[in-house]
């Protein structure tokens, strides 16, 4: 087996400017002018290393996110797949969680409580593990996810094997990178969580709750 390091990163600053209906929901509009800039740091800050795919969810934040960074990884191939999207992770169970917790969980469908699961199950199968085969040379094999903060949250809480309700309150900066390293010689190595070195402070803490403080 072959070591993979899986780089995750939450798509850049969404535009939310654009105007939407009262029952529209959240709006899968592109990227802010400040969340282009956050994209093409990231991949200028990646097109140092050798990566052997770019994958990325079906929303357009996300989709130009990974287009933008692409751009700096020349020759690799860029995929998109529902594994990446926006999901809720884990039917959890709200008794006895914090209230801001439980009220959180509420807003979530009963389809969506079975669907998004049932996604990040197979997402965990398909990316949180090493490969079979990798480069010549015994180089671990990178592959970087451009997704959003509830897969992110759930792929550490699973790599930190914590237990399941506390992917919630993990939050991820826009274009900042958690890197995960995994290997057959023992159990998930968080090797970085929530990177952003690669942006100015302007464009950092976007994305985040409002009252986070820098």
């Amino acid at each position: 087996m072959v070591t993979r390091l899986l780089y995750l990163t939450r798509h850049a600053e969404q535009d939310l400017s654009e105007p939407s209906g009262p029952d529209a929901g959240e709006p899968d509009t592109g990227l802010s002018e400040r969340g282009r800039r956050q994209a093409i740091l990231l991949g200028e800050r990646l097109g140092a290393r050798r990566f052997a795919a770019v994958h990325h969810g079906p929303l357009r934040r996300a989709a130009q996110t990974a287009e933008l960074v692409a751009k700096s990884l020349p020759d690799v191939p860029v995929y998109e797949t529902e594994l990446a999207g926006d999901h809720l992770p884990h039917d959890t169970d709200p008794a006895g969680l914090p209230p801001a917790y439980a009220e959180f969980l509420t807003q979530f469908s009963a389809a969506e409580r079975v669907d998004g699961p049932r996604v990040t199950a197979d997402a965990v199968r398909r990316f949180a593990g090493p490969v079979a085969e990798g480069p010549a040379g015994g180089e671990p094999v990178r592959e970087l996810v451009v997704t959003h903060s509830f897969l992110i949250a759930w792929l550490v809480r699973h790599a930190l094997d914590a237990p399941e309700w506390r992917w919630l309150g993990l939050n991820s900066h826009n274009a900042g990178l958690t890197v995960i390293r995994y290997s057959a010689a023992g159990p998930p190595n968080l090797i970085a969580l929530n990177d952003v070195a690669h942006l100015p402070p302007e464009l950092r803490g976007t994305g985040l709750p409002p009252d986070y403080l820098m």
